[in-house]
């Protein structure tokens, strides 16, 4: 059973070749899904709505003016003392048509970084992945 699902993640996390074969009407495009914990050390909210509307408009669209979708989420991780710790959060999804996944992760570092260092957060989770994406009427 181990094996098979080692199998799995080895498929999933495998080298960027050829793009994937989209259906029609779509095209490859990365996609980049990042998930910014609010609180602070101590559990207590440390980024509120007006710093996350701040950090998106000051942040987050410079870099991404053709569109992104923001949503709330409730992120929960295993602490340092093994019990599970649960925080609101934001996560932030982006979709980069023609963009290869090592070109997502060099334009989504920066939102990181930024807000690692702006909110005194921990880490931030990113996934970054191929798919087939479309924007019917355009």
């Amino acid at each position: 059973m181990r094996i098979a699902a080692a199998l799995l993640l080895l498929a999933a996390c495998r080298t960027e070749g050829a793009p994937p074969a989209c259906p029609a009407g779509t095209s490859p495009a990365a996609v980049s899904e990042l998930a910014f914990g609010r609180n602070g050390p101590d559990g207590a909210l440390r980024v509120t709505e007006t710093d996350w509307a701040a950090f998106l408009e000051e942040e987050v669209t410079p870099r991404f003016p053709d569109g992104l979708t923001a949503l709330d989420a409730a992120g929960q991780w295993r602490g340092p003392d093994g019990r599970a710790a649960r925080e609101p959060s934001k996560l932030l999804w982006l979709v980069m048509p023609g963009t290869t996944l090592e070109e997502a992760g060099a334009r989504t570092r920066p939102l990181v970084d930024t807000y690692r260092r702006r909110f005194q957060q921990e880490s931030v989770l990113a996934v970054h992945r191929i798919a087939c994406a479309s924007l019917p009427g355009e």
